[in-house]
């Protein structure tokens, strides 16, 4: 498997493989959701998955155009050391992490950062603080369709990749959609529209495939009937990508047990089967929210919780589920 990969990746400039951005990759927020005291040496070890992305940088609560994480005026990025401490853990263990700005919740530093060199300075903080070569826009709320926010961060993007080719390097830049029962919503097909426009390039569309008012009894043909649409939807977007590329520019994303809508459960057997898709299909990536969830509660369960799945499972079972994709 990994001498075919490196093969497709020396023709990824033809074939659109997804060589330089993170394959098996939870999301995990490292200062919520009791997730502060997690050991990534033995989760590694345990799970065999490597890659993780963090969420989430934001402007601060009171919108100051200043990287915080979870917009928490205590949490500057610029003086993390606990955050730092993880990603320098991950990496001593042979993996790497992406990090993931925006959210449903708090505030989009493009929503507030007035002009795109504060914008591309507020996210360079970020990617020189950890090192980065991945990282996520997370489009949703009432960030998606505020087309002032779409166009800075856009012409950021631009600039923050431009900056790191001059460097030598290359910056991996995801942009993660919400989706609904057909596919992108028309706010996010205008979110990658307004992207292309402005020539910002997305190496990988990541599409949150949960939360969407699924029927958690055939949630695996739901999903699979939704990734199918936006694969439609991609095609008519990006016309110069083939087929199979579109394909691999397109990340699932999935929710480990129960999510915010009442009507949907995601199994470990639903992610089994939702992984095997992925795998035929060859898509670029393929994530959960959250690790922080894959566990069992112990207390009172709730329908949702952000620290464990609300069902029964077995510690790190999504995670080990999630090493089956390749």
């Amino acid at each position: 498997m990994l001498a075919l990969r490196i093969a497709a990746c020396v023709l990824s400039v033809i074939s659109a493989v997804n060589c330089g951005g993170l394959r098996a990759a939870p999301y995990y927020m490292p200062l919520d959701n009791n997730g502060q005291d997690f050991d990534f040496s033995q989760i590694i070890k345990q799970t065999g998955v490597k890659q993780f992305i963090m969420a989430f940088p934001l402007a601060t609560d009171d919108g100051k155009c200043i990287p915080t994480w979870d917009g928490k005026a205590n949490l500057k990025i610029a003086d993390d050391t606990v955050v730092l401490g993880k990603v320098k853990q991950i990496r001593a263990s042979g993996g790497d992490v992406s990090v993931s700005f925006g959210g449903y919740n708090g505030v989009e530093l493009g929503h507030v950062c007035g002009d795109v060199n504060a914008l591309v300075n507020a996210y360079q903080i970020v990617i020189d603080k950890y090192s980065l070569t991945n990282v996520d826009f997370d489009i949703e709320g009432d960030d998606l369709g505020d087309v002032q926010g779409e166009t800075l961060r856009a012409k950021a993007i631009k600039i923050l990749k431009d900056n790191a080719k001059a460097k030598g390097k290359d910056l991996f830049v995801t942009l993660t959609l919400p989706s609904t029962t057909v596919g992108l919503s028309e706010l996010g097909r205008a979110e990658i529209k307004r992207t292309l426009d402005l020539g910002a390039h997305i190496d990988l569309y990541k599409i949150m495939a949960f939360d969407y008012g699924g029927p958690g009894a055939d949630q695996v043909n739901s999903v699979i009937t939704i990734m199918e649409d936006v694969h439609k939807q991609l095609k008519q977007l990006r016309p110069d990508l083939n087929e199979q590329q579109v394909y691999a520019s397109t990340g699932l994303i999935l929710m480990n047990g129960h999510t915010d809508q009442p009507s949907e459960l995601y199994t470990v057997d639903t992610f089994r089967k939702l992984i095997d898709y992925a795998n035929q299909k060859k898509l670029g990536r393929v994530s959960y929210w959250a690790l922080n969830r894959d566990r069992q509660c112990t207390g009172p369960v709730g329908w949702v919780n952000g620290t464990c799945s609300s069902i029964t499972q077995q510690p790190w079972e999504f995670t080990k589920t999630l090493a089956n994709f390749h």
